[in-house]
C-alpha cells in the first residue's frame, strides 16, 4: 500500500472565498501538483482562475506564507517552500495531506512517533490533574467505543474524544494543541486497518483504553504513561503488519 486515504470526518469552520482559494492552493501544494521550489501563477493569472479580487488573493497567499508553504520573492514571484520548511503541526496542513492522499505509511509513522513522545506525559500529566468530571468523560468515551455494533466511523471519533480529554485533563494547553495531528494519525490507521468488525480486536482495543481511564482514576502517571504508550505501539503494529513497512524503513 502507498498511500492511505484517511476521509477524515471533521469539517474546518468556513472561511469564505478567501478560503477555497487557500485550499485549494494549498492541497496543490501538498500533493505536489505545485512543486517545491516552483514559482506560482502571476496573481493576475491566480485572480482570473478563481474569480477573486486582488485583495482576497493576497490574503490567501499571506495565510499560506504564514503556515510555511510559500515565500514571496521580489522580482521573482512566490516561490513554493521546499517541504522541511512547512509547519506540519498547522491543522490545514495536516488535513490537506489527508484530503490528497499523500498520508502514506511514512508519514503516518511519523505522524505516530510525535504521539508516542507526547500523549504518554500527557496521560501521566492527566494522572496528576484530572478531576472526577473528567474521568467520568474518560468512561463515557471508552464506553461508547464499546458499544455492540459500533461502526468504524463511531468508533474512530469516541476513540479522538478520549484522547483529547486526556489531553484536556493533563492541564496543558499545548498538548490540546496537537489534536489535529491525533485526528489525522488516528483516522488514518484505523482506515489502514481497522478493529471493526473484528470482534476480538474490538474488545482488545476497548480494553487497553479503559487501562488508560482507569490509570488516570487511579491517580498512576506511570501506569498511566505505559498504557498509552501500548495503544499507540498497538496501531503502529498494526500499520506495519498491512503495510510492509516498518518505521526504521526510510526508503
Amino acid at each position: 500500500m502507498n498511500s492511505v486515504q484517511s476521509g477524515l470526518s471533521r469539517t474546518l469552520a468556513p472561511k469564505g472565498i478567501h478560503g477555497h482559494v487557500m485550499g485549494d492552493l494549498g492541497r496543490g501544494i501538498v500533493s505536489g501538483a505545485l512543486p517545491e521550489n516552483s514559482i506560482l501563477p502571476r496573481d493576475a493569472e491566480l485572480q482570473q482562475r478563481y474569480g477573486v479580487s486582488r485583495t482576497v488573493l493576497r490574503e490567501a497567499l499571506k495565510t499560506l506564507a504564514a503556515k510555511g508553504l510559500i515565500q514571496p520573492k521580489a522580482k521573482i514571484g512566490t516561490r513554493v517552500v521546499p517541504r522541511d520548511g512547512w509547519n506540519l503541526f498547522d491543522p490545514d496542513i495536516l488535513q490537506w495531506h489527508a484530503d490528497t492522499g499523500v498520508v502514506d505509511a511514512q508519514f503516518l509513522f511519523n505522524l505516530q512517533e510525535m504521539r508516542l513522545a507526547l500523549e504518554p506525559e500527557a496521560a501521566a500529566l492527566a494522572a496528576l490533574r484530572r478531576t472526577d468530571a473528567q474521568v467520568g468523560e474518560l468512561y463515557h468515551w471508552v464506553d461508547l467505543m464499546g458499544a455492540a455494533g459500533i461502526t468504524g466511523n463511531d468508533f474512530v471519533q469516541h476513540d479522538l474524544h478520549l484522547h483529547i480529554c486526556v489531553a484536556e485533563a493533563s492541564g496543558n494547553p499545548f498538548m490540546r494543541a496537537i489534536s489535529a495531528l491525533i485526528e489525522v494519525a488516528l483516522v488514518a490507521t484505523f482506515t489502514v486497518s481497522s478493529p471493526i468488525p473484528n470482534t476480538e480486536r474490538h474488545k482488545l482495543s476497548v480494553q487497553r483504553h479503559r487501562d488508560i481511564a482507569r490509570a488516570i482514576e487511579d491517580r498512576d502517571p506511570q501506569a498511566a504513561r505505559t498504557a498509552m504508550r501500548r495503544v499507540i505501539q498497538e496501531g503502529i503494529d498494526r500499520v506495519s503488519v498491512e503495510t510492509g513497512r516498518k518505521p526504521e524503513d526510510r526508503s
